[in-house]
């Protein structure tokens, strides 16, 4: 670990019998330091950066006996080598979600850091020799295609040193890269402000090594192209009738669908994601004869793919989105989920692991499976206008409909929130059209409070 010290004391030159015979001394903290040089020039050299960063406060590193700025020097390598080092940093703790997430940020603003472009593949070739096989740990002991490693030869010689991103017009024309899709559109704002902060995090992790003084990006002004705030549209979002007639059309349509129904129904009633139902076991179910019953859901299933998986299977297994390990979050269901939960388990039973719904060869929901069934329920019980609009879209638009649901219910935003796993401040940012629509409700409420108050 680097130990610093302002403590800083430099010597004269001392000329002596030696083949090197100029030597610079100087003392950082209680460690003494020389250096030998040819001729007194480069002696001199030495000897006046030395002074300089001593006079501009720079904090001296004991073990070396350098100063900060010539310590990143000697240790500058490119910003190609850096972001591997980063990759290979963060790898092993994060999901297979965040890994695809990392690869994909510094793709992004790999090719904005070279020093020139003469040369440089073709965009989709170094799309995916940068995502595919630069930042994705998993191949690194994998041999590329040959265009592959062309491509990756090419930025091994061509990114700037990781010192000369204390350039900031360097770090803008960085910026500015992630702001754009492959196809040079804009991307989301919440895209870029997670690309934005995985390339804040990759220059601090330059810092914590030695190679910049300081993370240069709070320092440029600059600013992400300006974005409607990402709010539910209502637009897309089905009403209680034409959910039920949704999951009543995926039931009637073939064997796949029944044995998928009560999957989108945990997706509507409980406003569970699709990631927490595929991974829900029913001993985290209460489904009693009668009544509400209850899920406790402590497990998520995203498909990140097989090759960002330690496991080498498309899912990953991971605790509750933006909570901690061990965090369940209890939702209440209504008797019409419960009732469509015990159909489902006295049919088809479950998993060997316990899980409620499984293929048909026992595996795990897959995305293009139930997206399939969602696609013809959607042309069975929507009308053609419907169909062509953005109405129920995704089976995520379900579990708006739920949260919707539920706010138009009367009940607390607050319990909301819990129930939907998220905060307060994002059931307002996202749901806002939907508060918003209860403003005569409120009112009424006020003007009955107001007139008793008067009587």
């Amino acid at each position: 670990m680097t130990e610093w010290s302002y403590a800083v004391k430099v010597w004269a030159i001392r000329k002596r019998d030696s083949r090197s015979p100029y030597q610079v001394r100087w003392k950082v903290g209680p460690q003494p330091h020389a250096e030998s040089f040819r001729t007194l020039g480069l002696a001199e050299s030495r000897r006046a950066q030395l002074i300089t960063a001593a006079r501009a406060g720079e904090p001296f590193d004991v073990n070396t006996g350098l100063p900060k700025s010539l310590l990143a020097k000697q240790r500058d390598i490119s910003w190609y080598e850096h972001a591997r080092r980063y990759i290979d940093m963060k790898w092993d703790a994060s999901p297979a979600s965040t890994r695809r997430t990392l690869a994909e940020a510094l793709a992004t603003v790999t090719p904005a850091l070279v020093k020139d472009t003469k040369g440089m593949p073709d965009p989709r070739t170094v799309r995916t020799a940068l995502y595919s096989w630069a930042f994705n740990k998993n191949r690194w002991e994998q041999y590329p295609p040959a265009e592959v490693v062309k491509a990756l030869s090419w930025f091994e010689r061509h990114t700037v040193p990781v010192s000369g991103l204390s350039d900031r017009m360097r770090v803008r024309a960085a910026l500015n890269a992630l702001t754009k899709k492959l196809d040079g559109t804009t991307a989301a704002a919440s895209t870029i402000r997670r690309k934005r902060a995985i390339f804040h995090n990759a220059l601090g992790y330059a810092v914590d090594a030695g190679l910049l003084a300081d993370n240069p990006l709070p320092r440029v002004q600059w600013k992400a192209p300006e974005q409607v705030e990402e709010e539910v549209d209502p637009a897309c979002v089905p009403d209680p009738g034409q959910a039920a007639k949704l999951l009543a059309a995926v039931r009637e349509q073939s064997p796949r669908g029944r044995r998928l129904v009560a999957f989108f129904g945990c997706i509507y009633y409980a406003a569970a994601r699709p990631a927490e139902v595929i991974g829900l076991r029913l001993s985290a179910c209460d489904l009693p004869r009668r009544g509400w019953g209850k899920l406790r859901l402590k497990e998520t299933r995203p498909r990140s793919g097989a090759a960002w998986t330690d496991s080498g299977e498309s899912h990953d297994t991971r605790w509750l989105k933006h909570r901690s390990r061990k965090a369940v979050r209890e939702v209440p269901i209504p008797p019409e989920l419960v009732a469509l939960l015990r159909w489902h388990v006295t049919a088809y039973g479950t998993a060997p692991d316990g899980r409620v719904f499984r293929t048909l060869r026992g595996g795990l929901i897959q995305d293009t499976g139930y997206g399939e069934v969602w696609a013809e329920a959607r042309s069975r019980a929507l009308t053609p206008a419907q169909q062509a609009s953005t109405l129920a879209k995704r089976p995520y638009d379900l579990r708006h409909a739920a949260v919707s649901t539920w706010l138009s219910s009367g009940v607390e935003p607050q319990l909301v929130a819990k129930r939907a796993g998220h905060s307060v401040a994002v059931l307002f940012r996202v749901y806002a059209k939907f508060l918003s629509g209860g403003d005569e409700a409120a009112n009424a409420k006020i003007s009955a409070r107001l007139g008793r108050r008067d009587a």
